[in-house]
């Protein structure tokens, strides 16, 4: 499987402007900019994709995780945190809170670091990733 995204950058670094559209038009010249990246702009940045691909990627892989367990969650939210420090991006932090009826705290926490350690986004890239697990 493959997935695209091209990016269309006009301008300076400050001054200018781009837009990102993928393959399925979920993004679809999507505006980013030195502003939406570095202060409160409109539109996207590169961090808060990478946080949306985690938070998407961890879900799925728990809710995955779950089902072969024999478990079936009621709902899953987690919610991605990107740190951009010094031109380097060091950490996503995960925050989940689940409500899965019948499961013990303890076999959530440990069906949850199974997923937090085994997703595919998380093997993408070098960066700390932080797991707080919350049983609803």
């Amino acid at each position: 499987m493959k997935r695209r995204a091209k990016a269309v950058w006009n301008g300076n670094i400050k001054g200018g402007n781009g837009h990102l559209t993928t393959n399925s038009l979920v993004l679809n010249k999507t505006q980013y900019s030195f502003n939406s990246r570095f202060a409160e702009g409109i539109g996207t940045n590169p961090e808060e994709l990478l946080a949306a691909a985690h938070a998407g990627c961890f879900t799925m892989k728990l809710s995955l995780d779950l089902t072969t367990a024999g478990y079936t969650a009621e709902e899953l939210t987690t919610e991605s945190t990107v740190t951009l420090n010094d031109g380097k991006i060091t950490q996503s932090l995960l925050i989940l809170n689940a409500k899965v009826p019948g499961i013990s705290d303890e076999e959530f926490q440990q069906l949850a670091r199974q997923a937090e350690a085994t997703y595919p986004v998380s093997q993408a890239f070098n960066f700390e990733i932080i797991l707080q697990a919350n049983l609803i």
